[in-house]
């Protein structure tokens, strides 16, 4: 049983995801909030295959914010490792703001284009 906020949340991520699809030459930059940890892929969406993926679960205890931040640099340490250098950013129904926010802050710093 989902509640109201999810099934929001849900049909706003929908709609984010018919404007925007990942391509080989360009793919998606899906991020995924939940409350402990916070998790970003780099998508292909024609092949649908997850070509770089990131995450906070191994990472040093930092605040929140700071651990989305680095997220968002690892990940684009592993895209331009593997040729990826623009990408389409998903916030995947999140407002941009906070964790999200940070998470493409620090895509952004580590080299990737958006």
């Amino acid at each position: 049983m989902t509640t109201k906020k999810v099934q929001h949340r849900i049909r706003i991520k929908y709609r984010v995801r018919n404007k925007i699809s990942g391509t080989a030459a360009r793919p998606r930059l899906s991020v995924f909030r939940s409350n402990k940890q916070i998790y970003a892929q780099v998508i292909d969406d024609v092949a649908a295959k997850t070509l770089v993926s990131a995450s906070s679960l191994k990472l040093e205890k930092l605040p929140k914010t700071e651990q989305a931040g680095k997220v968002g640099e690892l990940v684009a340490e592993k895209a331009l490792a593997a040729g990826i250098s623009e990408v389409v950013f998903d916030r995947n129904g999140y407002l941009y703001h906070g964790r999200v926010k940070a998470v493409a802050e620090g895509a952004r710093k580590g080299g990737l284009k958006f």
